[in-house]
């Protein structure tokens, strides 16, 4: 494992924060990249990235404040802007609540799905492989291609040194690569707004939830972990969102609108 990537003086140039910072840059280039490509040049995008950008960045860090029912037993949440996990889960969801605010504040009235989910499949892959190099891979497996760490990495990342462990990370950088390639054949296909988005964020849901079960995250109810029930919880709500829209479409005497209207 190499969490640090280079030294100056007493400064540690960390590789997670490297490669978050080359994710974010990738997917800015494929997202103007698919901008031209779609003709969808418009100033008032700027506001719906700005917005995504400052949105994930917030819940991202923040969003893993609520560890513990009792208020009191959470860090203060200056403390934990300044030291806190981030949580990708939550980081993609105030992207998305940024997004829809900053639709709003620009006013773009278009769905805007299809121009991002290429981008958050090319940044999230670059971006894992900082949570490859810096955290803890994941549980004792059997499989030939399971990580080995010394005492000295083992120690420190709490994890058994010299049992192979899931590189779970490797998994998520797999699956991410993966959605890009079927993102970008599937594009010309799938043409309704917002439709790839949304098979991109169910296909991550599914994929998330199961590999969870090897990441060696900490279980916390029910033989679950936080990602997992943070997963569960967002699944009634976004089936409410669909039927409610669906309802509606069907009130008005209208085609209901397609689930992926209900993302951006």
């Amino acid at each position: 494992m190499h969490p640090v990537i280079a030294r100056i003086g007493p400064v540690a140039i960390l590789s997670h924060d490297v490669f978050v910072a080359l994710g974010i840059g990738v997917a800015a280039l494929v997202l103007l990249w698919e901008i031209r490509r779609r003709g969808a040049q418009d100033e008032r995008l700027w506001y719906v990235l700005a917005g995504a950008l400052v949105g994930g960045a917030l819940l991202a860090r923040l969003g893993t404040w609520a560890q513990h029912l009792d208020p009191r037993d959470n860090a203060p949440l200056l403390e934990q802007w300044a030291y806190g996990n981030r949580s990708v889960l939550s980081g993609l969801l105030g992207a998305y609540l940024g997004a829809l605010l900053g639709k709003r504040i620009g006013g773009y009235p278009h769905k805007t799905g299809n121009l991002f989910a290429p981008a958050v499949a090319a940044g999230m892959a670059v971006g894992r492989v900082g949570c490859l190099l810096a955290e803890p891979p994941g549980t004792p497996t059997r499989l030939p291609w399971g990580i080995t760490l010394d005492d000295a990495h083992a120690a420190a990342m709490h994890v058994p040194a010299g049992v192979p462990l899931h590189p779970s990370f490797a998994y998520e950088i797999l699956f991410h690569l993966a959605a890009l390639a079927a993102l970008l054949a599937l594009r010309g296909r799938i043409t309704a707004p917002g439709r790839l988005f949304i098979l991109y964020l169910a296909a991550y849901a599914a994929f998330r939830f199961g590999v969870e079960f090897v990441r060696g995250n900490e279980v916390v109810w029910a033989g679950l972990t936080r990602s997992q029930l943070f997963l569960l919880a967002l699944l009634p709500l976004t089936t409410a969102r669909h039927a409610w829209r669906h309802t509606r479409g069907r009130a008005h005497g209208r085609e209901a609108p397609n689930e992926a209207e209900a993302l951006t």
